[in-house]
């Protein structure tokens, strides 16, 4: 019964963040839609290029904070030493007060030396975001440590809910008085200012939430502290450098991980300038991979983010008993499950491409299309590298995701670098997307080589790859030939109406594309018993498996 305990503890953990995760996914690419409708293609690109610069400094100042908080207070915790954990959770607060005031202010004072004149305005406003984002992300690390994801979530979704409605009210407020003039550019630049200001607002309403949260446990926390007996507590002197040399080399992971898209953008931009092609236009081509192939690629791979910050608190502890077969067995377990959702979302993706890209971008470019379908395979890579950099965190190995992101991305940047300044501007967005894939291929391969060395695992290729790339497989033939049956039957009995044979095809080959999966996968043995109890409702899925013998 404590085995089933533990088991479903970490299943729900995770299911909890990936539901949270995929939703605040699915609010940014729904308000994406009417944002890109009032900003176009040209303040999108305005607006990725001081996001890009903004999300590189809070890589730097605060985003890891989670992980690494995470981390060393979980493993206080499992063996009580509360009065330690509540003194590392104050650290961690003056950490990210000193640390997240300083790089907002950086931001504010040089944004016109970090980003293209029509983007300082848009990354001025997000600077102070910095500053409320490590606080919002301590108290996230802090909860995830009592192996709690609900404050995460909950807070995630509300960040996200708060960030869309104030992003698409901000940018058509913003555009206003520009509106019928001669200067498209003044548009796209201050509704890009505009969706910036429901960043700002997002993180402000997601805080206000996690703060109500702790401060209705903070009594019972308080309580353990206080029947804590543990003669061994350290000073706030230790404690700070337990802090730093934790979240250091966990930065520097996650920064030279994430940092690609930043040096992307800067190298983009650079190289473009001795081209041949328009501020504007060079603003759309980047608008297209970031604010449309990057927001849906990065829509499963919330699935991956979830699993991987559910799996430390439960693996650090594992691992600090020297337990090693229960580190291998929820790593095996957290990359089965990954690659059961990612596998046939890469693939649905790749085939359906355009109608989606359609859908949500009505009038987009059609290298919108083709960008999605030939990066789709980095999801599956990016989803992988995901999990396995938050093992190697867990096991303590942090100097592993450091180097490995670092080679990776010299071999990134590489890549970029000679495809953006020797081929011509038109083939400028194929090769953004070919970097996306050469990145995170790297990425895996380097990781799954750290793994292997420091626990010996071995993945079962069979099950957990081979099996579901088949089921995929055959559900993408089918989801692309029933798309065009729809989306014909629709355009013969209501011709003109192309955008609804569109949605409708889209909608009906993707709900019956899913049955297809579940079914071969239930049929090749993709799934077991003990996986689909411990999804919700399993046991119902599992008896009608049974039932319709599809299941022994």
């Amino acid at each position: 019964m404590a085995k089933k305990s533990r088991r479903d503890g970490f299943m729900i953990q995770a299911a909890i963040l990936a539901a949270a995760g995929f939703l605040s996914r699915i609010i940014g690419l729904l308000y994406a839609v009417p944002l890109y409708q009032i900003i176009g293609e040209e303040g999108n690109g305005y607006y990725a290029t001081a996001y890009d610069i903004y999300f590189m400094i809070l890589l730097i100042s605060t985003y890891s904070i989670p992980t690494a908080v995470s981390k060393v207070i979980s493993q206080r915790l499992a063996v009580e030493e509360y009065k330690n954990a509540n003194k590392l959770f104050k650290c961690s607060i003056i950490y990210v007060l000193v640390v997240g005031s300083f790089t907002a202010a950086i931001t504010f004072i040089f944004a016109p030396s970090l980003v293209v004149d029509q983007s300082v305005l848009c990354l001025r406003i997000m600077a102070p975001t910095i500053f409320f984002s490590g606080l919002l992300s301590v108290f996230r690390g802090y909860m995830q440590a009592h192996n709690t994801m609900v404050p995460t979530a909950i807070s995630q979704i509300i960040e996200q809910i708060m960030n869309a409605v104030v992003s698409v009210a901000a940018a058509y407020i913003f555009t206003m008085p520009f509106r019928g003039g001669v200067d498209e550019s003044k548009i796209a630049v201050h509704g890009a200012a505009g969706s910036a200001f429901g960043t700002f607002a997002g993180v402000i309403a997601g805080l206000i939430l996690i703060l109500i949260i702790y401060m209705r446990r903070r009594s019972d926390i308080l309580d353990k502290v206080k029947s804590d007996v543990n003669t061994h507590e350290e000073s706030y002197r230790d404690l700070f450098k337990v802090i730093f040399l934790m979240v250091t080399p966990v930065i520097l992971s996650t920064f030279i991980y994430n940092v690609s898209t930043t040096f992307d953008m800067k190298i983009y931009w650079s190289a473009i300038t001795h081209k041949s092609i328009s501020t504007s236009d060079a603003a759309r081509t980047y608008g297209i991979y970031s604010r449309q192939f990057l927001v849906l690629i990065n829509l499963p791979i919330a699935i991956a983010s979830a699993v991987s910050s559910a799996l430390i608190p439960g693996i650090s502890g594992a691992y600090s008993k020297g337990d090693i077969e229960d580190v291998n067995a929820k790593l095996n377990k957290a990359i089965r499950t990954t690659m059961l959702i990612i596998i046939p979302s890469a693939i649905g993706m790749a085939v359906l491409a355009n109608p989606i890209m359609q859908l949500l971008f009505s009038g987009t470019d059609a290298r919108a299309g083709y960008a999605l379908a030939g990066g789709c395979v980095s999801i599956v890579f990016y989803a992988l590298s995901t999990v396995t950099n938050g093992v190697l965190q867990a096991i303590g190995k942090v100097s592993d995701p450091v180097k490995n992101a670092a080679i990776t991305l010299v071999i990134h940047l590489a890549f970029v670098i000679i495809g953006l300044n020797v081929l011509s501007a038109s083939y400028s967005l194929a090769i953004l997307v070919g970097g996306s894939v050469v990145y995170s291929f790297f990425m895996v391969m380097f990781n799954a080589h750290s793994i292997y060395k420091h626990l010996g695992y071995k993945s079962n290729m069979d099950i957990i790859f081979l099996r579901p790339a088949v089921a995929a497989a055959i559900m993408g033939v089918a989801a692309i030939g029933l798309y065009k049956l729809v989306y014909h039957i629709f355009i013969i009995n209501m011709p003109g109406r192309t955008a609804v044979a569109n949605a409708f095809g889209l909608l009906i080959s993707i709900l019956i594309a899913m049955m297809i999966y579940a079914f071969l996968m239930l049929r090749i043995g993709g799934y077991t018993e003990e996986q689909l109890l411990d999804m919700p409702k399993g046991a119902t899925i599992v008896k009608a498996a049974k039932k319709l013998r599809l299941l022994k």
